[in-house]
């Protein structure tokens, strides 16, 4: 009989301590690989740079996952159907990045509603525990997490944010409030890293919504290889702006408080 599999445990005091080879990760749950450690910006961007992500729920340990194979987007082949297409040409929204992180993130994590069922998550999370925003809230602050903004009268309708590292972004969450809001967001999200010539969007684990605006799926040792050329190039870290026309919104428009 063959050895069972087990998982790695990471100590929390030692944020330092090296993850497992992805390659050691289960078949099922697919891509389960370490359990434990913290939420440091150590560690999280020790394991964003080797394609591995925390997910888990707020009731359990840390769980680190590396799944095979991997959703990925390459941001010039974004697939704009002709209904987002027209959506976008009406216009009577507009977009920001970097104003509100924090509010993304607690919309992120709120409860769905019908109007968002297929169109809100990437890796399917419709979660986020308070530990998690923290520790992504950190990240942003240091400059490596990002998040963009959709906005109708005054509020935020649509969003999505996640990690950048070298010159790959990592998708983590999405969510929408209006018609389309997370499809704009990824639009203009999109053709920005395309305007800086980024090579990747993780998007982690495949979905339907995904697959409609162009994600493909790599096995995993070809998502990797990829992905340390990328990491390794010229990042672009502290706080964005969009460098591509876009709809901006009022300079006065209030940002709704975050605390984590």
């Amino acid at each position: 009989m063959d050895n069972p599999i087990r998982l790695h445990w990471l100590d929390p005091r030692n944020p330092r301590q090296p993850f497992p080879s992805p390659s050691l990760a289960m078949r099922d749950p697919n891509g389960l690989l370490a359990i434990g450690g913290d939420l440091s910006a150590t560690r999280l961007l020790a394991a964003y740079t080797q394609g591995i992500f925390p997910w888990y729920n707020p009731d359990e340990p840390i769980l680190w996952w590396c799944p095979d194979p991997r959703a990925v987007l390459y941001p010039r082949d974004l697939h704009v159907s002709r209904s987002l297409s027209r959506r976008i040409r009406r216009g009577g929204f507009a977009v920001s990045v970097d104003r509100a992180f924090g509010a993304v993130l607690e919309a992120c994590s709120g409860p769905r509603g019908r109007r968002t069922e297929g169109d809100a998550t990437l890796a399917n999370r419709t979660w986020l525990g308070g530990e998690m925003k923290a520790a992504y809230q950190d990240l942003h602050e240091r400059g490596h997490a990002h998040s963009v903004e959709v906005w109708q009268d005054g509020e935020l309708r649509g969003g999505i944010y996640g990690m950048c590292l070298g010159r790959t972004f990592f998708g983590e969450s999405m969510f929408s409030r209006m018609d389309d809001g997370s499809k704009i967001a990824m639009y203009f999200l999109c053709r920005q890293l395309a305007a800086w010539e980024f090579d990747l969007l993780d998007c982690q684990v495949a979905s339907g919504h995904l697959a409609s605006l162009g994600a493909v799926e790599l096995p995993r040792e070809p998502f990797l290889a990829r992905l340390r050329e990328s990491v390794a190039a010229p990042g672009r870290p502290g706080r964005w702006r969009f460098e591509i026309d876009a709809p901006a919104p009022a300079a006065h428009l209030p940002v709704p408080a975050y605390a984590p």
